[in-house]
């Protein structure tokens, strides 16, 4: 499954979460292995961070990874950057955007064809 996150940064801690994100730590990396998170991509915008995540099960990984202590370490380190993720509802399924529109999908789906 592919789910996008959004996130805002703490006034002027832009470029400290830049410069933490140049690498995080192998043992976050073997956990999300473990927890079934194959990519975690991360755009900036000003304050605004939009997440792309590949994963077998979001709401599963993301239960997985509120008792790892490699997670709850890197929580508390970049915690310090980050002032909240948005929202559309509770838990970790709240964190989930909707998704407006795909060109795969429009591609996959049978047409009508063009009124002229």
């Amino acid at each position: 499954m592919r789910i996008a996150l959004h996130s805002v940064l703490r006034d002027g801690h832009e470029a400290g979460y830049d410069e933490a994100h140049s690498t995080v730590p192998l043992e976050l990396v073997d956990t999300f292995d473990r927890v079934g998170i194959h990519e975690w991509t991360i755009w900036r915008s000003g304050r605004d961070l939009f997440h792309l995540v590949e994963c077998d099960d979001f709401v599963a990984a993301m239960d997985a990874l509120s008792g790892d202590p490699a997670d709850q370490r890197w929580q508390a380190f970049i915690g310090r950057f980050v002032d909240h993720f948005a929202t559309t509802g509770s838990g970790s399924s709240g964190l989930m955007l909707g998704q407006v529109w795909s060109l795969g999908r429009q591609r996959g789906a049978t047409l009508a064809p063009p009124t002229t």
